[in-house]
C-alpha cells in the first residue's frame, strides 16, 4: 500500500511513517497542504491520511481535490476536532473515513487496510497462488504448508504480485507501490529484492521473469 501522510505536526508524521513501514507500508511525509498537492499530482497513493488543519492550503481544500482530480485514491481524515457535527462536515467533503486525534495505532492500520480493500477489486481474506498462500491481515505466507521467512518490502512485493493474478508488473510498477518517494527510480532495489524473493519460495520455481518486461507469479506448479 502507498500512503500520503499529510501532518504538519512533525513528531506524529514521523511516528506514522516509521509505525507504517513496519505494517508494510510505502510511506511519504508532507506537512503543509501545497506540498500534499504537489506530491498527490505525481504519485499514485492509495490512501492519503489528511490533517484538517494543514497549513498553507487548507485539509479541506486538498480533500477537494484529491475527490476531484484523484477519485480512485481513498482520503482518511486525520483531526482533533470531535464533534459529530466535524464530521459531518468532514464526510460531506468527500472523505472516506474520520478519525480522531488522539488515536490508536492498530486502529488506523486497520481503517487504512480497510479503504484499500474499498478501491480494489474484492479479494479474499487470505490470497492464494499455485501452492502459495499470504494473509495480508496477519502478516503470513506459507508455501505448500511451509512457513515464509520474508522481509517487510518482500511481503510486499509477493502480494502485490499474488493481486495481480498472473499478469506481469514491471520494475517500475513494484517500485511505485511498494517504496516511497525517497527511492531512486535508477535502483536495482526491486531486482534485489526479487531474487531473494524467488529464493525463499524455494523450487519448483513459481516467480517469473518476463525478460524485458517485469515478474509474475505461475498460477499453477
Amino acid at each position: 500500500m502507498r500512503v500520503l501522510v499529510a501532518e504538519d505536526e512533525e513528531f506524529l508524521a514521523e511516528a506514522l511513517r516509521s509505525g507504517l513501514h513496519r505494517e508494510g507500508m510505502a510511506v511519504d511525509i508532507v506537512h503543509d497542504g501545497d506540498m500534499a498537492l504537489e506530491r498527490i499530482a505525481v504519485n499514485d497513493y492509495d490512501v492519503v491520511v489528511l490533517d484538517r488543519d494543514l497549513p498553507e492550503v487548507h485539509g479541506d481544500e486538498v480533500c477537494r481535490c484529491v475527490v476531484g482530480d484523484h477519485p480512485e485514491c481513498r482520503i482518511l481524515m486525520l483531526t482533533a476536532a470531535d464533534r459529530l457535527s466535524d464530521k459531518v462536515e468532514g464526510l460531506r467533503l468527500g472523505s472516506d473515513d474520520y478519525l480522531v486525534k488522539p488515536f490508536d495505532f492498530a486502529e488506523l492500520v486497520a481503517r487504512l487496510h480497510a479503504l484499500r480493500r474499498r478501491s480494489s477489486p474484492a479479494h479474499p481474506p487470505v490470497l492464494t497462488c499455485a501452492d502459495v498462500r499470504l494473509d495480508p491481515a496477519r502478516r503470513s505466507a506459507v508455501r505448500d504448508d511451509r512457513p515464509l521467512s520474508l522481509t517487510p518490502k518482500e511481503f510486499t512485493v509477493l502480494e502485490l504480485l499474488m493481486r495481480a493474478d498472473g499478469a506481469v508488473l514491471s520494475a517500475e510498477q513494484l517500485l511505485e507501490k511498494a517504496w516511497d518517494a525517497n527511492a531512486d527510480p535508477f535502483t536495482n532495489a526491486v531486482r534485489i529484492t526479487v531474487s531473494t524473493l524467488r529464493r525463499k519460495l524455494g523450487d519448483p520455481p513459481v516467480l517469473h521473469t518476463a525478460t524485458g518486461v517485469g515478474y509474475y507469479l505461475a498460477t499453477a506448479t
